[in-house]
């Protein structure tokens, strides 16, 4: 049986979501305790075993697009969750569907999007930044980890401009996270800035609201 957690929150404030992107308690909660798919191809990709994912593939070559059934996520959504690059790659590469949306109605590029620093990885950071500036250079390094993780879903036909059940896009939850190395990909992209979601906000409204002002920049200049 499958374990779920449904973890809330509001939008974070403070110095650490300045920083690191961290939204909320329950982002940390989830990073901990992961999540348990029905489906082994999808906890496989989760898990990042792209070992144990090429055996189940090659037996059912129909496990690449299943859907789990209680998240409707699909083995790519699942490993773009943890940020999987060598999942995600070996998915894509597969010729896996990035059309595909899960019950929240989100596709792989939401998760990318959605991608904040984890608990440990917040922990190593604060820990390390003191000593020379061994954190600074951990978080650069996540940092490009999601740079190339977003190239390699963009080198693919996802809908950059798909819409989840909150009427969010890629740029609306990139511009919440001040992910400010992944607005240019999805500028270079043409993501449509203008793009209301159901709280009636558009990226920029985000990005200004949270006094993100180079976010705001960048979208200014792609208007």
């Amino acid at each position: 049986m499958s374990v779920h957690f449904i973890l809330k929150c509001g939008n974070g404030s403070g110095a650490a979501d300045g920083l690191f992107g961290l939204t909320c308690p329950g982002e940390f909660l989830l990073g901990v305790m992961g999540l348990v798919y029905s489906e082994p191809a999808c906890q496989s990709a989760y898990d990042g075993n792209v070992y144990q994912l090429f055996h189940l593939l090659r037996k059912d070559p129909t496990h690449l697009n299943v859907q789990e059934e209680h998240t409707g996520d699909t083995p790519l959504i699942a490993a773009c969750r943890p940020g999987n690059l060598r999942v995600v790659q070996y998915l894509l590469d597969n010729g896996a569907d990035v059309q595909l949306t899960n019950k929240k109605q989100r596709t792989c590029l939401h998760y990318v999007s959605r991608r904040t620093f984890s608990l440990l990885d917040y922990l190593m950071i604060s820990i390390l930044m003191p000593i020379l500036l061994l954190g600074y250079f951990l978080m650069l390094q996540k940092q490009r980890h999601n740079v190339t993780l977003m190239k390699a879903v963009l080198s693919s036909n996802v809908n950059i401009d798909a819409v989840d059940y909150k009427g969010n896009t890629a740029l609306h939850y990139i511009c919440q996270r001040k992910s400010l190395p992944l607005v240019p990909l999805l500028l270079e992209r043409n993501a449509n800035i203008n793009i209301q979601n159901n709280d009636g906000e558009t990226p920029l409204d985000i990005a200004t609201r949270l006094k993100f002002k180079k976010v705001v920049t960048m979208l200014k200049k792609a208007h």
